[in-house]
């Protein structure tokens, strides 16, 4: 379960910046997560409670937008969602893809007090 790991690192980034602006209580959390990460949100928000209990951040509200997998072709240049890890241009067949959006893992914003 990698999500627990991550959620360490989400913990880390939130504690620390909500330091840096002198916040004494973090209430939301919005992550942008790509669909490539495979992972699993649930487990994440778990994970991520479990190590928030006693800091500023106990309770604090977890929002995820999960960012879909989209490939640019190099040949045509057309963008196209990835659909079961097919990286083919749908238009001209090409394996050329560049990978634009799906891999995100990221604190998008927090709200703090």
């Amino acid at each position: 379960m990698h999500e627990m790991s991550i959620a360490q690192g989400i913990l880390d980034i939130v504690l620390k910046t909500a330091a840096e602006h002198n916040a004494v209580r973090i209430s939301y959390i919005k992550l942008l997560i790509g669909q490539m990460t495979q992972i699993e949100p649930e487990s994440l928000t778990f994970g991520f409670a479990a190590l928030a209990a006693n800091t500023i951040a106990d309770g604090a509200k977890v929002d995820i937008t999960i960012v879909p997998l989209v490939g640019e072709c190099n040949g045509c240049g057309q963008q196209f969602t990835v659909e079961r890890y097919s990286f083919l241009c749908p238009l001209c067949q090409s394996a050329n893809v560049l990978v634009v959006s799906g891999r995100e893992l990221a604190v998008d914003y927090l709200e703090v007090e």
